[in-house]
C-alpha cells in the first residue's frame, strides 16, 4: 500500500531520438531504400532486431533513480519508421514485459519516419489523439507531423504531450530557421487553443527540435510561460548534451513545460550511462554510440542522441 502512494507520487517522463528505426520492407511511398538488405548499409533483420533490442535496454535504463528503478511512465521517441516497428518494440524486443502501449504519426515526410508517444496504462488513460500537420513554406520540404495526446494521470488531472521532431539543419542554420519556425507555429496555435479554455492547463512538450536552447525558434514557446525543464541537464559520465557534432556537445532535444506543471519538476538529467557512450578519439572527451558510426553496424551501439529524463512530483 505504502509503495503504492509512493509510485502514485512521481511521474517519470523520457526523450529519445532513436536514430533511423527502419524495418527491412521496402514502402514504395517513401525514401526507405538507405535501410533496406541490397542497400550499402545492409539493413537484415538481425540487424533490426539488435537495434530494437537496444534501444529497449536504453529506453528501460531511462527508469532508474538513486538506485531504485520503475519503467518509465512516458517515452516520447523520434525516427521511428511505422505502426510495425513500433509493434515490434512494444510486444516483441526486450521491452515488451514493460506493457506500454503507444501513439505515433504517419506522416508526409519523404523519409518515412514519424514520432510516437509510449505510456504506461497504470500511469495515463488515453482521451484523445491526433496529428497535427505542419505547413511547409517556401523551398520546405514535408516534414513529421506533431503528435497531440490528452489524458488523464493517476490523480485524475488532465495532461496534454506533444512531441516534436522540428525539421533538420540540412542546407545550413539559417536557410532551414524557417521550416523549423513553421513547425513551432503550427504547436504554438494548438498550445493557444488548449490555454484559451483551460489557462492552467498541465502542458509537456518533448522531442528534437533542431535548435538549442537559446535559439529564436523557440522564444515563442518561452513568450507563453512554457519553461524547459532540461535546459541545464547534464549527464553522470560526461555528457553536456543530448547529441554531439564535431566534438562540441549541442542540447537540440528538449522537455519543456507549462507554468502549472514547472512546479511540479523535481529533477532533470540526460542519461549517459558508460553503454551509451564512447571516446570520441578524433576530438577528446565522450559522445553517443552510435548503431552506425560509419556505414559498419556497431551491434552494442544505441543513437547519435542521449536520452533526457525529468521526474515530476503529482
Amino acid at each position: 500500500m505504502i509503495l503504492s502512494l509512493l509510485l502514485a507520487s512521481f511521474i517519470t517522463f523520457a526523450e529519445l531520438n532513436c536514430e533511423n528505426i527502419f524495418d527491412c520492407r521496402h514502402d514504395s511511398l517513401k525514401d526507405d531504400t538507405e535501410f533496406l538488405p541490397e542497400s550499402p548499409r545492409h539493413w537484415t533483420t538481425w540487424k533490426y532486431w539488435r537495434k530494437l533490442n537496444n534501444i529497449s535496454k536504453e529506453i528501460i535504463a531511462c527508469g532508474e533513480n538513486d538506485g531504485s528503478f520503475s519503467p518509465p511512465d512516458f517515452i516520447a521517441l523520434c525516427e521511428v519508421e511505422n505502426d510495425s516497428v513500433l509493434t515490434d518494440l512494444t510486444r516483441r524486443s526486450a521491452l515488451r514485459n514493460a506493457r506500454y502501449d503507444y501513439f505515433m504519426t504517419s506522416s508526409p515526410d519523404l523519409r518515412g519516419i514519424d514520432v510516437a508517444l509510449l505510456y504506461h496504462k497504470y500511469s495515463f488513460t488515453p482521451i484523445s489523439h491526433y496529428p497535427l500537420r505542419v505547413e511547409p513554406v517556401e523551398n520546405m520540404r514535408p516534414t513529421r507531423d506533431i503528435l497531440y495526446v490528452s489524458g488523464k494521470v493517476r490523480t485524475g488531472d488532465t495532461l496534454h504531450i506533444f512531441v516534436v521532431h522540428a525539421p533538420s539543419r540540412f542546407g545550413g542554420e539559417r536557410y532551414s530557421r524557417p521550416f523549423r519556425q513553421a513547425a513551432i507555429r503550427r504547436l504554438t496555435a494548438s498550445v493557444d487553443s488548449i490555454t484559451a479554455i483551460s489557462p492552467d492547463a498541465d502542458i509537456i512538450i518533448a522531442g528534437d527540435f533542431n535548435d538549442g536552447p537559446e535559439s529564436i525558434t523557440l522564444q515563442p514557446l518561452y513568450e507563453r510561460g512554457l519553461f524547459n525543464a532540461t535546459k541545464n541537464a547534464v549527464g553522470r559520465n560526461g555528457a553536456k548534451g543530448s547529441y554531439r557534432y564535431k566534438g562540441k556537445w549541442e542540447l537540440i532535444d528538449h522537455i519543456l513545460l507549462s507554468p502549472s506543471m514547472a512546479g511540479r519538476l523535481i529533477s532533470s538529467r540526460i542519461l549517459d550511462e558508460p553503454y551509451l557512450i564512447t571516446e570520441d578519439k578524433k576530438y577528446g572527451g565522450v559522445k553517443p554510440r552510435r548503431a552506425f558510426p560509419s556505414f559498419k553496424f556497431d551491434k552494442d551501439g544505441f543513437s547519435d542522441h542521449l536520452p533526457l529524463i525529468v521526474r515530476l512530483k503529482y
